[in-house]
């Protein structure tokens, strides 16, 4: 591969709803430049993009690819990222290194759940993108309300940049209004435009050239004093208007006919910023935040955005290089982790295809094998001139799944194996719950979690099973409570007596209080950490349904103990004993967590949302609305939230979203608190 400059480079995030053609448009692309000599399919799984085993085994993407394409002694650096929202960690990703977006769109299905989410990260990176209205050759394309569907989803004006040549079965190509040529299917040469579209050619040109007016004062006087603007002076209004996200042009394409992938090649290449055209990136420095320009001669900056495992090559971390230039064999310092790592050989991918390269230049796209701390999220750069890049936020995990080991030998590397899934993808997130003694992996759906799975058992020869996680209930008490309890046992040797009178009370600061208020030395004080042992026991286990006591005051103010016979282990269990019958005494309940819900749903969900709400024991807060969609916020317990994102997706066709955080803990009602109790005693007798 040949060196490239930054302002030989284009980034370019491809995003969809899952099945739009983005990764059959990849490899039309590379077909297109001689790359590969024919287009893979999806369902054999011959895609350059969908190399992974798991990817062929469903036919969709599940991780974003990288996929070089050079063109015109240009660069392109296609990201093709996964379409169903489980993975949408890897849009943002992707979103985060690219200075430009592709948002391909089915000509048939039109702009989808998937569709919405992607343009919603666009906006929240601020990229310029463009749409694509893609395979325009099946029977019921229609490219206007494909269009039309887009446009709902923002403010922005859409602009056509190119028309259908006919449509459906009559699909004959495309028809550029840039250079007024009309494409043929199989990628000829550009012919005049059919006289029966001539007209419409016209005007939809003449639009395109008032939109790029907008983007240069200079231009728009120019125009409204009726003078004609040059094709270079459209080209410049066109580059501005969308690098300021003022249009967004609209592409058509289709992959398997072979017409329309120069002409985007070109636009990339023309109306799409290079990493020196992008705005600066901020960095936290020694001295506070930098400006980060992508030139060479700035400060040594790569922000890794990736990190997969590969059985036969191992770690594998793709970086951007926001600023510098990197050669092989180059020392780096990982200022977050504080480590040097070593760039042995710089590498492109494509898709699973490694490419050496001698030298990275600022803005391009990279990857480095077998770094020994760094992870995703991390930035590389020099010891003496330390930076840290900002990550993107993520959406918090709300799919949990308790996960045990197959085998005992499964159980040595689980935890290893989580951790290195969970670096790879920032939305997963794993972790030991103490009160029900599961562990816990948190994911953005069932497809999320399944994938992990299989990874784990695919790439690190790890079994693990997934079951729904218990709830982690609490135990407290709403009264004081007494209880009294003598320990004594007479064996051959020596015997064992402790008697122990305690008092148990809720606790005003909701911790854990022990105190010894015996008079008289009825019982040593040297017996008191004993007795305290006994109770702090009990406190990690439960009384009545197995869970963590909290919010407990125990005091013990009476009791015996024999001159010879008394031992702390005696009290420890006395204690232990005394504090479960005062406990049960103590009217118990459980408590459980209440979560602070926000869902946000298209206006015409929002009864059936709500309906649904009041089914899981929520309590509704409050209502609003934001871009046209309604928001609720809710305090719903959380064991009515364990499958709510799948849930929520079927009320909503997909477009709810929702985010929760723990809020407090409330008592379980009466009758569902019997059949947790009751279940756990059945757990016992089968154990």
């Amino acid at each position: 591969m040949k060196e490239y400059t930054t302002d030989k480079i284009r980034n370019i995030a491809m995003v969809s709803h899952s099945g739009a053609g983005k990764t059959m448009l990849a490899d039309a692309l590379l077909f297109t430049t001689g790359a590969i000599n024919r287009i893979g399919s999806v369902e054999d799984g011959t895609t350059v993009g969908d190399f992974d085993d798991e990817e062929k085994r469903r036919g969709t993407s599940l991780s974003t690819a990288l996929i070089p394409i050079e063109y015109r002694d240009h660069k392109l650096n296609v990201l093709d990222s996964p379409g169903y929202p489980d993975f949408v960690g890897e849009v943002i990703s992707a979103l985060r290194v690219a200075d430009g977006a592709l948002v391909v769109v089915d000509s048939v299905a039109g702009a989808q759940v998937g569709t919405e989410i992607a343009w919603e990260y666009c906006d929240q990176f601020k990229l310029p993108r463009f749409v694509l209205i893609n395979r325009m050759h099946r029977e019921t394309a229609n490219f206007r309300a494909a269009m039309e569907s887009v446009q709902r989803l923002t403010e922005e004006r859409l602009i056509s940049v190119q028309l259908p040549w006919g449509e459906k079965s009559g699909f004959k190509g495309i028809i550029d209004l840039l250079d007024m040529k009309a494409y043929p299917v199989g990628g000829g040469a550009g012919v005049e435009i059919p006289a029966d579209m001539a007209d419409e050619a016209q005007a939809a040109r003449q639009a395109l050239i008032e939109a790029a007016a907008e983007g240069d004062d200079t231009l728009l006087e120019k125009y409204l004093e009726g003078g004609q603007l040059s094709a270079d002076e459209i080209l410049h209004g066109l580059q501005e208007v969308i690098r300021h996200n003022l249009f967004v042009p609209v592409f058509l394409a289709d992959a398997s006919d072979q017409v329309g992938m120069a002409q985007l090649m070109n636009a990339f290449i023309i109306l799409l910023p290079s990493p020196a055209e992008a705005p600066a990136e901020m960095a936290e420095g020694a001295k506070g935040e930098e400006e980060l320009k992508a030139t060479d001669t700035g400060p040594l900056a790569a922000y890794i955005w990736k990190t997969t495992a590969d059985p036969f090559v191992g770690k594998i971390s793709y970086f951007r290089l926001q600023s510098g230039s990197l050669k092989s064999d180059t020392r780096v310092w990982n200022q977050g982790r504080g480590v040097e790592e070593r760039f042995a050989n710089l590498s492109v991918l494509r898709g699973k295809e490694q490419i050496s390269v001698p030298v990275m230049h600022a803005g391009d796209l990279g990857v480095v094998l077998k770094l020994s701390e760094s992870e995703t999220g991390d930035t590389l750069c020099d010891k003496g001139h330390p930076l840290i890049l900002k990550k993107p936020n993520y959406p918090n995990a709300l799919y949990r799944v308790a996960v045990t080991p197959r085998t005992q030998q499964d159980a040595t590397k689980m935890g290893q194996t989580l951790s290195r899934i969970c670096g790879e993808d920032l939305t997963l997130s794993w972790h030991n719950e103490p009160s029900t003694k599961q562990t816990i992996l948190q994911g953005m759906g069932d497809q999320h979690i399944d994938v992990a799975i299989r990874k784990a058992a695919n790439k690190f020869q790890v079994g693990l099973d997934i079951h729904e996680p218990r709830v982690p209930y609490q135990e407290a008490i709403t009264k004081e409570g007494s209880a009294q309890y003598r320990h004594k046992k007479q064996t051959g040797g020596a015997g064992q007596f402790a008697e122990v009178h305690l008092r148990v009370a809720p606790s005003e600061d909701g911790e854990f209080e022990f105190a010894n208020e015996v008079v008289g030395g009825a019982i040593s004080t040297n017996f008191m950490p004993a007795i305290e042992k006994g109770v702090r026991s009990v406190l990690e286990k439960g009384v009545i349904a197995g869970y963590p006591v909290k919010s407990v005051r125990v005091a013990v103010y009476d009791g015996k103990e024999h001159a010879v016979d008394s031992k702390p282990v005696a009290f420890e269990t006395a204690g232990r004993n005394a504090f479960k019958e005062a406990f049960r005494a103590a009217n118990p309940v459980l408590l459980e967590p209440i979560m602070n819900v926000r869902i946000v749903v298209p206006e015409d969900h929002m009864g059936d949302v709500l309906g649904d709400l009041n089914t899981r024991r929520a309590r509704v807060q409050g209502m609003d609305s934001e871009k046209g969609k309604s928001v609720v916020n809710a305090h719903v317990p959380l064991a009515e939230m364990l499958r709510y994102t799948t849930e929520l997706r079927s009320i909503t066709g997909g477009r709810g979203v929702f985010s929760m955080e723990h809020d407090h803990y409330e008592t379980v009602p009466h009758n569902l608190a019997q059949e947790i109790v009751a279940q756990k005693e059945v757990e016992e007798e089968e154990e």
